[in-house]
């Protein structure tokens, strides 16, 4: 089975893995000339990671990332509202890592490289559009070289080509835009202290002003590690904002002064903006669910197919979960849309919820219930917020996206 797939990120690198192992003859195609590691930090949950332990990648996660212990939700103030144990320290089969997006790139691309024949990757090529045929799909692409088109038959076309999806827009010419939250997000990498134990995330303040800070590579016996910082602002629904833009460079000016009071005792956040080189902004933003992703022999993954929030850390564990149940449906049909049928009924529900949960903040509830009953800095959170109320919020999150212990632990022992 011919089998391209649009988009070589962390989706796309996952699934050609995924179906390459099922003797798939596998070809990724990328509008960039070079696949290189850009982005910031982004964590890996225990269920993606699982997946990608599954392809043999263990060692090479543990080589650039940090295996996160820990996520501090704490107030505006500084007063912790809950330490919420991740990864094997909540008693997950397997990790969860903190780690640079292009390191995880990185990692994946290297394992195509090394099983997938030379000719795999196609990069330089930009995707424009595909035609159905009773036998597989015609897609059409633009070689950056010379501005002229190229031909590409295969029996499955997958677009896994990112929050602007150009085959999304095929599939759904008609859906509505990309959902503005409200929220602008501004993010860096610096090296920095340690903090905490080190191994630890902080996610401090509230739905209007928050930030969130979290090593990425394993302490270094005391010396400054990468950190990953972000600083969220809400500044209104219908306030105006650029387009979304991964790369656009910020300045300190844009938001550093609302969060000047976000200096704990045990980690000074305003630091760390002003020690960064470069800062990137982008907006908030995720889509209503579709109304299906297939579309003949033609499929949709990743940020492609659900572009949600990054709140609760989930969004390229999502895309990679949606690359391994696509693989497993190929197991259970040999028929190309009866596998897709399965894929689109087991993942588009699920990632459904979970863009929902994201909306409704996910785990980040606890932080809005202790804006609500914390006046300052000296009250005491265990007196206004009780156990059982953060536990409804997170424990639910954890089933809601997969990666409650229970779950993983059953899968990793029927996988034996």
């Amino acid at each position: 089975m011919r089998v391209l797939i649009v988009g070589a990120g962390i989706g796309g690198l996952t699934t050609a893995l995924m179906l390459h192992r099922r003797g798939m003859d596998v070809t990724l195609v990328e509008t960039a000339a070079e696949i290189s590691e850009l982005g910031t930090g982004i964590n890996l949950l225990p269920h993606g990671a699982g997946i990608l332990h599954e392809l043999g990648l263990g060692p090479q996660l543990a080589a650039v990332s940090l295996q996160t212990r820990a996520i501090e939700y704490r107030t505006q103030y500084g007063q912790l509202i809950l330490r919420d144990p991740r990864g094997r320290h909540a008693g997950s089969p397997w990790p969860q890592y903190s780690i640079h997006r292009g390191k995880l790139q990185a990692v994946l691309l290297e394992k195509v490289r090394a099983t997938l024949p030379s000719s795999a990757i196609l990069v330089a090529h930009r995707f424009e559009q595909f035609e159905n045929a009773a036998d597989g799909a015609i897609a059409v692409l633009r070689r950056r070289s010379d501005n002229l088109p190229v031909t590409i038959k295969s029996d499955l076309l997958i677009g896994a080509d990112g929050i602007h999806s150009t085959v999304c827009r095929q599939i759904h010419p008609g859906a509505a835009p990309l959902a503005f939250s409200g929220t602008m997000m501004w993010r860096g990498i610096v090296e920095a202290e340690p903090f905490l134990d080190g191994e630890t995330m902080v996610i401090a303040g509230h739905r209007d002003t928050k930030t969130v800070v979290y090593p990425i590579e394993a302490p270094k016996g005391g010396d400054p590690v990468l950190t990953n910082w972000v600083a969220e602002i809400n500044i209104g629904k219908n306030a105006s904002y650029q387009k979304e833009d991964w790369s656009r460079l910020a300045s300190l000016d844009e938001f550093a002064a609302t969060l000047e009071g976000f200096r704990f005792p045990f980690l000074d956040i305003p630091r760390l903006f002003h020690a960064s080189k470069r800062i990137f902004v982008y907006p908030m933003v995720d889509r209503d669910a579709l109304p299906f992703w297939n579309c003949g022999r033609v499929t949709l993954l990743g940020d492609a197919a659900h572009p949600m929030y990054p709140i609760g850390a989930n969004g390229a564990s999502q895309a990679i979960l949606d690359a391994a149940t696509l693989g497993q449906a190929f197991d259970e049909s040999t028929d190309i849309e009866a596998a897709l049928a399965l894929y689109e009924q087991r993942r588009l529900p699920a990632t459904a919820q979970v863009v929902a949960s994201n909306r409704g903040r996910g785990p980040e509830a606890v932080l809005e219930l202790a804006r609500q009953r914390v006046r300052g800095p000296d009250d005491d959170i265990t007196a206004l917020i009780s156990q059982v109320e953060i536990d409804a919020i997170t424990k639910n999150y954890q089933k809601v996206a997969g990666f409650d212990a229970t779950t993983l632990t059953n899968r990793a022992q029927s996988a034996r």
